[in-house]
């Protein structure tokens, strides 16, 4: 049962970042990455592949910044403590 529920988070990652890259023209669609790379990200875990997980994480971070860097019109600042 686990083994299954396991293969659908993987299969479900899959279909979003598919439909990110259908839906290149929108902040959606790096949403839709970051959605889909956390379920890919929560199934490498599941099967214990550094290598995929390295990857998915690496995957994450990137879409998560260019998502933040779109919506702030291009300029991503860092405030100094």
């Amino acid at each position: 049962m686990i083994k299954e529920l396991i293969k659908i988070i993987g299969s479900l990652g899959l279909v979003f970042i598919v439909a990110g890259v259908l839906n290149k023209k929108t902040n959606n669609s790096m949403i839709s990455y970051i959605i889909g790379g956390a379920l890919l990200l929560t199934y490498s875990i599941s099967i214990n592949d550094i290598i995929f997980i390295i990857l998915q994480s690496t995957f994450i971070i990137a879409s998560t910044y260019k998502l933040i860097k779109t919506t702030r019109g291009g300029k991503l600042t860092v405030k100094k403590l």
